[in-house]
């Protein structure tokens, strides 16, 4: 495993996380975005040095992730279902219902698979063991796919969209799926990809590059990992946040990954021994990524 000393970090002026996901990349206008999920907030902010403070937009609910539908809307998933988000005003339109009629439930991570499809996980609001699920999502369709999951992570895709990847953090098993990727449904059973085991932390949020290695926050171990297609961990990256929680590519040639962290469930003196607590991150890596695919409104 190559372990990588010195990456190119950028700590973004944007207020702390309580429990950062979603990170999202907008190549158009060169704008990172993501979500507080327990403070029901959405951050806005130009990659360009110099142009923060982050705009913050507040949410009436509890929301996991963000995907680009097109220049003007993006799809948020929230507690109760997927949500259309007009740009220019923060208009929310209720897209489709997703577990509406249990109110312990909401939704976790989720990718949007190279078809438009939306893969999204949801769990419980304590995160009760296996009370969560992994959906496919093509325009208003729903399909459940896994089941008994008791937090939904590490969602991604291989570049040709033949293959995905999740994990649940509780189990520490990355498994891998084949899928048609024309439609990013499953055509086969799941398989562990990689064991994490005992090992200090736990595998959260995911991104492919593209030559189809998987990027992984590793959530309570203060790094990035990067697996290979096979099932090997090669790289090693370390971050400032004790608690990183997703990456995705960003900037104008894809070749950082904007990260989200969390200080979700620190005391006092645990914030104060890690001072990067929450933060957002861009990590320069020397990788090239793959940019998240559009959500598609119809299947």
């Amino acid at each position: 495993m190559q372990v990588t000393a010195e990456p190119t970090i950028r700590v973004l002026d944007a207020p702390r996380c309580h429990l950062g996901e979603g990170p999202s990349y907008d190549p158009a206008t060169d704008t990172a975005w993501w979500v507080d999920i327990l403070e029901c907030r959405l951050y806005e902010l130009p990659l360009t040095e110099g142009a923060g403070p982050a705009r913050v937009h507040e949410l009436p609910f509890m929301a996991s992730d963000i995907a680009a539908i097109d220049g003007a809307r993006q799809l948020l998933a929230a507690e109760d279902g997927l949500y259309i988000r007009t740009l220019a005003d923060g208009r929310l339109t209720r897209h489709c219902a997703l577990e509406a009629d249990d109110a312990g439930t909401r939704a976790n991570d989720g990718r949007v698979h190279p078809s438009g499809a939306l893969w999204i996980g949801t769990m419980g609001r304590d995160a009760e063991l296996g009370r969560g699920a992994i959906y496919h999502v093509a325009g208003t369709r729903v399909t459940r796919l896994f089941t008994g999951i008791t937090i939904p992570n590490g969602i991604a895709f291989s570049p040709d969209g033949a293959t995905g990847y999740f994990v649940d953090t509780k189990a520490g098993v990355l498994q891998r799926v084949a899928l048609d990727p024309t439609t990013g449904l499953p055509t086969g059973e799941p398989e562990t990809h990689y064991h994490h085991g005992d090992g200090a932390g736990g595998i959260d949020g995911a991104a492919v590059d593209e030559a189809g290695l998987i990027w992984t926050a590793r959530f309570g171990a203060a790094c990035l990992d990067a697996y290979s297609p096979a099932g090997d961990r090669v790289r090693t990256v370390p971050v400032p946040p004790r608690q990183p929680t997703c990456p995705t590519f960003a900037g104008r040639d894809l070749d950082h990954l904007l990260v989200t962290s969390a200080y979700e469930g620190m005391d006092e003196a645990e914030r104060a021994a890690d001072p990067a607590h929450g933060r957002t991150l861009l990590v320069g890596i020397g990788a090239r990524g793959l940019l998240e695919p559009a959500f598609r409104l119809t299947a």
